[in-house]
Formats: C-alpha cells, structure tokens, sequence
C-alpha cells in the first residue's frame, strides 16, 4: 500500500502527467536504449518508429496514478499487461533498469518541478507496481512451464492464402505435434532477425486447440503515407515456406471467451480481429455445436474477407449459429445474401433478439470499431460485464485514462 507520505504527490501527478505524459515517455525511451540497446530486441521498435509505444506507457503511468486507490479497475489492466510481459520475455531484471530511467525521465522534463519529494513518491509507487506485475508474471511463467523468454524452433507444415492480405501458417512441433494446449481467444508471439535486430510480434491463435497444429493468420501490412509497413507481416509473408521454422513463445492473453455455458454468445470482429472469433467459433463447432451463436463481421469487401472457409465449415456443425456479415464497400462479383448480408458499416440495431441481448459479447478489432459497438450495445442495454474487448496498446487504458 502507498504510504500516506507518498500519496500526496502521486495524486497531485495526475493533471502533470495528463499534460507532459508523452514527452515523459518519448524521454525515457530515448535514453533506455542509449543504454540498455539490447532491450531493442524485446520492445516492438515499429510501435517505437510510429510513437505508439510511447502513447502506451503514458497512458499506463497516467492510468496507475489516477486509479492507484481503485483496485478494481487496475487488477484486469495489470492481469492483460502481465500476459503481454510474458509473451516477450520480461523478467524481474529489466524493471529497475525501466524504473530508473522513468525517474530520469520525469526529472528531465519537469525541471525544478519534479522536486525530491514528488520524485521519492514515484520512486515507492513504480516499487509496488513492480513487485505486483512481477509476481503475476512469475505465476504465468510457472503455469506454462517455461522460463522468461523461452521460444522454441517450430515447422511449418502448411500455408493457406486466407484474403488478398492475410496468409495462415500452420505450426507444429519437430516430432509432428501441437505445440501445446492454449484457451481459444490467446495469442503466441513469433520472433524474427530484421538484420542485426530480433523483433517479437504477437499474432492471435486462429484455431481450435483441439487440432494438432497451432495455427496463425498474418496480415501484411503495407504502409501509407502516413503510416509505416509492417516489418514483420511483410518479411513472413515474403519468406516464410513449408517446411521453414518460426521461433515462437508459449500462448498467452485473458481475452479467452467462456466455451462451457449454453447462454448466446455473440462474435464481433472486424478486419483481423476475425482470427481469435474464429479460434472461438471453431472450439464451438466441436464443445458445443448447439450453443446460440451470433458471429457478426465487417470488412471492407470480398478481397479482404479472411478465413471464410471456417465459416463455410461451421455452418455444417454450429447449429445454433447466426451470420451477419457486413461489407463497407462490396465489389461487383460480392453477392449480398452468399458473401455478406448488409452493406456500409456494422450497424447491429435491431439484428439482435432478446435472448441474444441477455448472453455474452467479445469484441476485437480496430478501436474506433470496438468504441461504437460497445457503445452500441450498452444502449441496447446490454451491461458492461456482459462485454469483453481484445486490445492492444494505448487504448487498453482508454476507459481509465
């Protein structure tokens, strides 16, 4: 617990980290790497390149200040920031190392404001925060057997062009094997050498853990003039054949959907937010073929519609399941009815009955998507604990921040 000594400045941090978060961050990255260049190796440096990282780390400094006394709301932040840990090899280590040079950090850029008291303050609020993320990841660790860090070599026995942007990789172990159990809804993290660099990608499971491979579905990023490619999606999709090896971690994340109950569950993806519904869709379609399903999907057109033939599959097996496609701008050989059901944006008002309203709600995608859906359905009336979001990066703290 904060001391009452403490507590003082840390509440009055808040207004200051509002306003000088992203130049605190933008700081303390600089000189982490200046000093520590081997931690480039765990850290994604094209959410560094794009300045998303830094957003992420003000976002979470300025959410653990204002909520330091809120329990409830940090513990699920801090549960999904320690999966995410986990899935890169954080260990107990590299946290003085980032403690020291956040203080560093806020010292240089407050000047005679950050006074030895505020930054004594800090000092003891990182330490406990530290202490609770490193316990939780040691659990995690323990769970799944491994060490920090571990990756394993794994083959790739087959690939499957999935859309115009999206390619499948299916893994298995060097005996032929599944790579190991995993909660549909998680996510595996798969290395790659970019020159003198190894860079971690996270890339969502898109099957069931009842088959024996793992399999992943990658989209190729190609950059705008305002965003970069994606190094990695690019390099797999340009390199990666049968019979090569991807380095890859254990699974990993707390979006994973509750299988065992019978109430509905609706599916809301968009884009490559697809890949863990599929993953939850097709554990379904072998646990609980009858259970009420509503799986709801956007995408921009055909072309860009990825993993369809799961769909085409479930079908077959999900009696209980209810399709809603929406495609925002359809081609001329789209046909309304077959490959999608409604055009423009996903607009769910009045395509969802009661009983499907009183179940449970998963959502993954872009997260202005993921903003309206749920606002959409709390106006429906559907609770907060009836929703579940799967996000990344600085907007998993928009509720907080």
């Amino acid at each position: 617990m904060l001391s009452q000594t403490a507590r003082p400045y840390i509440d009055a941090s808040v207004p200051v980290l509002r306003e000088h978060g992203a130049a605190i961050t933008t700081q303390f990255y600089t000189t982490l790497f200046e000093d520590h260049p081997e931690l480039m190796h765990i850290f994604n440096m094209g959410n560094q390149a794009n300045g998303s990282q830094q957003q992420s780390l003000a976002a979470a400094v300025y959410a653990y200040a204002a909520n330091i006394d809120n329990a409830a709301a940090l513990t699920p932040v801090l549960t999904r920031i320690t999966h995410k840990h986990a899935s890169i090899g954080i260990k107990p280590e590299h946290y003085p190392i980032v403690g020291r040079h956040l203080l560093a950090a806020i010292q240089t850029i407050l000047g005679e404001a950050a006074t030895p008291a505020l930054l004594a303050a800090w000092d003891e609020a990182y330490g406990l925060l530290a202490t609770q993320l490193i316990a939780m990841e040691k659990q995690l660790y323990v769970q799944a057997d491994i060490e920090a860090g571990d990756l394993r070599p794994l083959k790739v026995i087959a690939v499957s062009q999935e859309s115009e942007t999206v390619r499948s990789y299916y893994l298995q172990t060097q005996d032929s094997q599944s790579p190991g159990d995993f909660k549909p809804g998680q996510y595996v993290s798969i290395a790659v050498q970019l020159g003198p660099l190894r860079q971690l990608r996270q890339y969502s499971l898109s099957d069931s853990p009842d088959q024996p491979w793992w399999r992943i579905s990658v989209k190729r990023v190609s950059g705008t003039a305002l965003t970069q490619s994606g190094q990695v999606s690019n390099w797999l999709h340009a390199n990666v054949k049968v019979g090569d090896q991807l380095l890859a971690g254990a699974a990993f994340g707390d979006f994973a959907p509750t299988l065992e109950s019978d109430i509905p569950i609706t599916l809301i993806s968009a884009g490559i937010g697809i890949t863990p519904m599929i993953s939850v869709l097709n554990t379904l379609n072998e646990r609980r073929p009858a259970r009420p399903v509503v799986f709801a999907y956007a995408t921009q057109h055909g072309r860009h519609h990825a993993l369809r033939e799961d769909l085409t599959i479930a079908r077959t097996k999900q009696s209980g399941l209810k399709e809603i496609i929406f495609y925002e701008a359809p081609l001329s050989t789209d046909e309304i009815g077959q490959d999608y059901h409604h055009q423009g944006r996903m607009q769910l008002e009045g395509l969802l009955d009661e009983e499907t309203l009183k179940g449970e709600f998963y959502l993954c995608g872009p997260v202005g998507f993921m903003q309206q859906q749920w606002q959409e359905l709390l106006e429906a009336g559907v609770s907060p604990k009836q929703i579940q979001r799967e996000v990344f990066g600085p907007d998993l703290l928009d509720h907080l921040a």
